[in-house]
C-alpha cells in the first residue's frame, strides 16, 4: 500500500525509536540487505521479547545474594521458557540416552538425618528407573563424544516419585540458571551451518567459556578422562547441587549425593573414543543392554556427604555454588545403600524416551537449597516436558506414573488418561466431602523446610561465588601424570579447532590462573603466547551499570593441595567382571592354549570373543571345531578391553601374515590395553611396531604355562590400562 505524503506519524515513531539507541544506524540502512524478519543485533541493546531493555542478563532475581530465586523474575522465565521449547520433539539437552530398570535398598536407617521412608526401611526394595545420556549431541549422535554424561535416577517410593537428576561430574559450568540457555547455545552446533555435531571443539563454545571464568573448574573435568567413560556402568554419578535432608523433628542438614560404581571408574583413550564412534556409535548403549541381558547387573552404592546446618559457612567455598564440590577429605562420603540395574526396558520409546525427570519430584525428608542453578532447574523441567511430551498429562505415561495412587483436582488437557468420577474438581468443596483432602505432616503431607529469608530483592551474586580457580587447581593437581597429559591433549585438540586466535588467547590466560605449566603446555601445542593481561574482557557479563571491580574473580589458595578421590588412578581395580577380551586365532590354533585362558577369564567374570580371519568355524590343531564370534573385518580392538593370542604353528603364521590382525594388536598397545600371548605366538608380537617395547611392560604377558599366563593376564586386565606406555611428559603441578 502506498504511503500518503502527509502521513508523518510513522516517521515520527521511527525517529523516536532511533533516539533510544545512541549511534544506531537508521533502520532502513541496517536492514536493506536483510530478508524480512531478519534481525541483526550489531550495536543494539539486549531486550526482552516485549522490547524491554535488559540491565542484567547474568543473574536471576533473588531474595538477597544467597537467597531463593523469585517466581517474579519474568526475565528468567521468558528466557528459559523459550529455551525449553527450542527442540521438538527430542530433548534440548540429554537427547541421546539409554535406560534401565532396577532396585535400590538402603543399608541402615537414615532416620536421624531424613524422614524419607525409602531411606529408613532396610527391608524394602525401592524400584528405580535410570537414564544415562550425553548432553550436547542430538538423539542420533555418538555415545563416545567428549561430553558430560547425565545420570538421572527415579525412585518409585511409597511416598511418591523422587528424581535424583544429576551428572557424572560433581560440578557444573555456570552458577546461575539464567545463563544455561547461553551455555547450551554456545556448545550446540553453530547456528549458521549446524556444525559440529556432539562436539565442544568449536569457536562459539570456547568464546563463551573464555569469557566465563566460573566455568574453569568444570572445564578441567570436561577435558579430563571423565568425559569419555569406558561404560555407563563404570562412571560415578553426582547430584551436583546441595540439597537438604530434613528429619522427623524438623532438623535440617545439607547433603550432596554420590553414586559410586562397584566396578570402579574407568575411561577410554581419546583416540580410541574417536575410533569407537566410527566402529560402533552405540557402544555405551549396547554395553549396558548386553551386561543386563547376560545377568551381569550393574551396581552402584549411594553415598552422601552430610553437612550440619550450623557448619554451612565453615568452608573456603560456598555450599550453594554449583561450580564447587566438597572434597572427600573434608567431608567423607558415607555409603548408605545400593542400586542394582536388573532389567532392560521393554520398549525404548515408551520408557527411555518418554521418561520425564524433574528435580521438583521430591518426597518428605528431602528439600532444596538456594543454589541459583538448582532454583532455575525447578522451573525449567516441567516447562520442557509440556512441549516435548505434548501437554500437562505427561505424568500419566506409564514410565512416569508413581506406584502410589494420584488424587487431585487437575483435569482435562491433551492426552488425558484418567477418567475422573464425581461432580467436584475444586477445593474446598462440600458437595464431595472436600475430597481429596490435604494431608497433615503427620499423615505424610509434604512441608517445606521453613528457612528464614530476610533480604531485599536483588539481581546479584554473592562474593562467596567469585573464587573460580582454586578448585580447578585442586582438580588438576590431584590427577596422575597420565591424566594431566590427557587434559593437556584435550585442551590442545579442542582449542586447536578454534579459528579465532583471541579466543585461544583468552583461554590460555584463564588456564594460567589454574596452573602455569598447564597453560604453557597448551600454548606450545597451539603456537600461541599466553597474554599477560586481557583489558577487562573477562568482565563482559556484568550488569550494564555495575562497577566491574565488584565482579572480579577472587584468588583463593585452597588449604587442600590434593584430593585422592578426584583421580581415576585411585579407583577400584580388583575385578574383570564384564570386561570384553578378544582372542585372535586362525585354523591350526592350539585348542589347549585357547581354552585354558578362555576358561580362566570367564571364571573371573570376563567375556570372551574369538576373532578370526573369517566367520563360521576354525579348525584347531587337534581337529576340533571352534566357533568364531567376529571376523577381523568386522571387529576392532577399540571394542575390547584386552587381547590374547594362543599358540598353534599354523594359526600364528596366518595371523602374522594378516595385516588386520597386526593392526588389531598395534592399536590395542597404543591404547595401553593388556595383551597376552602364548610363547609360541611370539612371532605375531614381533610383527608389530611395539615388539621392542615390551620388556618391563607389565601389561604385556607372554608365557608357556597356560595357567600361569592366564593368572598374570587376569591380574593385568584388572588394572584396566597401562598409561605409562604413553610418551612421558612433565606437566608442572
Amino acid at each position: 500500500m502506498a504511503t500518503k505524503k502527509n502521513d508523518t506519524k510513522g516517521a515520527d515513531a521511527t525517529a523516536d525509536t532511533k533516539n533510544l539507541n545512541k549511534g544506531a544506524q537508521p533502520a532502513n540502512l541496517k536492514t536493506q540487505n536483510l530478508s524480512p524478519h531478519t534481525a541483526d543485533a550489531t550495536g543494539e541493546f539486549m531486550t526482552t521479547n516485549t522490547g524491554l531493555r535488559i540491565n542484567d542478563d547474568q543473574n536471576s532475581l533473588k531474595a538477597g545474594e544467597r537467597g531463593a530465586t523469585l517466581l517474579e523474575d519474568f526475565m528468567l522465565r521468558e528466557k528459559i521458557t523459550h529455551f525449553d521449547h527450542e527442540r521438538i520433539p527430542e530433548r534440548v539437552v540429554h537427547a541421546r540416552g539409554s535406560g534401565a530398570h532396577g532396585v535400590f535398598k538402603v543399608y541402615e536407617s537414615l532416620a536421624p538425618l531424613t524422614k524419607a521412608l525409602f531411606l529408613n526401611n532396610t527391608s524394602a526394595e525401592t524400584p528405580v528407573f535410570v537414564r544415562f545420556s550425553t548432553v550436547a549431541g542430538s538423539k542420533g549422535s555418538t555415545d563416545l563424544a567428549r561430553d558430560v554424561r547425565g545420570f538421572a535416577v527415579r525412585f518409585y517410593t511409597k511416598e511418591g516419585n523422587f528424581d535424583l537428576v544429576g551428572n557424572n561430574m560433581p560440578v557444573f559450568f555456570i552458577q546461575d540458571a539464567i545463563k544455561f540457555p547461553d551455555l547450551i547455545h554456545a556448545v550446540k552446533p553453530e547456528p549458521d551451518n549446524e556444525i559440529p555435531q556432539a562436539a565442544s571443539a568449536h569457536d562459539t563454545f570456547w568464546d563463551f567459556i573464555s569469557l566465563t571464568p566460573e566455568s574453569a573448574h568444570m572445564i578441567m573435568w570436561a577435558m579430563s578422562d571423565r568425559a569419555i567413560p569406558r561404560s555407563y556402568r563404570m562412571m560415578e554419578g553426582f547430584g551436583v547441587h546441595t540439597f537438604r535432608f530434613v528429619n522427623a523433628e524438623g532438623k535440617s542438614s545439607f547433603v550432596k549425593f554420590h553414586w559410586k560404581p562397584l566396578l570402579g571408574v574407568h575411561a577410554v583413550a581419546w583416540d580410541e573414543a574417536q575410533n569407537i564412534s566410527g566402529k560402533d556409535p552405540d557402544f555405551h548403549r549396547r554395553d549396558l543392554w548386553d551386561a543386563i541381558d547376560s545377568g551381569a547387573f550393574p551396581e552402584w552404592e549411594l553415598g552422601v556427604q552430610v553437612v550440619p546446618e550450623e557448619d554451612e559457612f565453615k568452608f573456603e567455598f560456598d555450599l550453594l555454588d554449583p561450580t564447587k564440590l566438597i572434597p572427600e577429605e573434608l567431608v567423607p562420603v558415607q555409603r548408605v545403600g545400593k542400586m542394582t540395574l536388573n532389567r532392560n526396558p521393554d520398549n525404548f520409546f515408551a520408557e527411555t524416551e518418554q521418561v520425564a525427570f524433574h528435580l521438583g519430584h521430591i518426597v518428605p525428608g528431602i528439600d532444596f537449597s538456594n543454589d541459583p542453578l538448582l532454583q532455575g532447574r525447578l522451573f525449567s523441567y516441567t516447562d520442557t516436558q509440556l512441549t516435548r511430551l505434548g501437554g500437562p498429562n505427561f505424568q500419566e505415561i506409564p514410565i512416569n506414573r508413581p506406584v502410589v495412587p494420584v488424587h487431585n483436582n487437575q483435569r482435562d488437557g491433551f492426552m488425558r488418561q484418567t477418567i475422573n468420577k464425581g461432580k467436584t474438581s475444586y477445593s474446598p468443596n462440600a458437595l464431595g466431602q472436600n475430597d481429596p483432602r490435604q494431608a497433615k505432616a503427620s499423615e505424610g503431607g509434604f512441608t517445606t523446610y521453613p528457612e528464614r529469608i530476610s533480604a531485599g530483592k536483588i539481581r546479584a551474586r554473592s562474593k562467596s561465588f567469585f573464587d573460580h580457580f582454586s578448585q580447578a587447581r585442586l582438580f588438576f593437581n590431584s590427577q596422575s601424570d597420565p591424566e594431566k597429559n590427557h587434559i593437556v591433549d584435550a585442551l590442545s585438540f579442542e582449542l586447536g579447532k578454534v579459528k579465532t586466535v583471541t579466543v585461544r588467547e583468552r583461554m590460555l590466560f584463564l588456564l594460567a590462573n589454574i596452573d602455569k605449566g598447564l597453560a604453557s603446555a597448551v600454548a606450545y601445542a597451539l603456537g600461541v603466547h599466553i597474554p599477560a593481561q586481557l583489558d577487562n574482557e573477562l568482565n563482559q557479563n556484568i550488569p550494564a551499570d555495575a562497577n566491574s571491580s565488584d565482579y572480579e574473580s577472587v584468588q583463593v589458595e585452597s588449604s587442600l593441595l590434593r584430593s585422592e578421590a578426584l583421580s581415576m588412578a585411585n579407583t577400584v581395580k580388583d575385578s574383570i567382571q564384564t570386561r570384553k577380551i578378544a582372542i585372535l586365532a586362525a585354523d591350526g590354533v592350539n585348542e589347549q592354549s585357547l581354552t585354558a585362558v578362555k576358561a580362566a577369564i570367564e571364571e573371573a567374570g570376563g567375556v570372551i570373543e574369538v576373532i578370526a580371519p573369517r566367520l563360521g568355524f576354525i579348525t584347531s590343531a587337534g581337529n576340533e571345531q571352534i566357533q568364531v564370534d567376529e571376523s577381523l573385518l568386522g571387529a576392532a580392538s577399540v571394542l575390547f578391553d584386552a587381547v590374547y593370542i594362543p599358540g598353534g604353528i599354523n594359526s600364528v603364521a596366518a595371523l602374522e601374515a594378516d595385516a588386520d590382525a597386526v593392526h588389531f594388536l598395534n592399536e590395542a598397545f597404543k591404547h595401553c590395553k593388556p595383551i597376552a600371548a602364548d610363547e609360541q605366538a611370539l612371532q605375531v608380537i614381533e610383527a608389530t611396531y611395539f615388539s621392542k617395547k615390551i620388556e618391563g611392560d607389565e601389561g604385556v604377558v607372554i608365557g608357556k604355562n597356560e595357567k600361569q599366563l592366564a593368572k598374570l593376564f587376569v591380574a593385568a586386565i584388572k588394572k584396566h590400562r597401562f598409561w605409562e606406555r604413553e610418551k612421558a611428559r612433565k606437566i608442572p603441578a
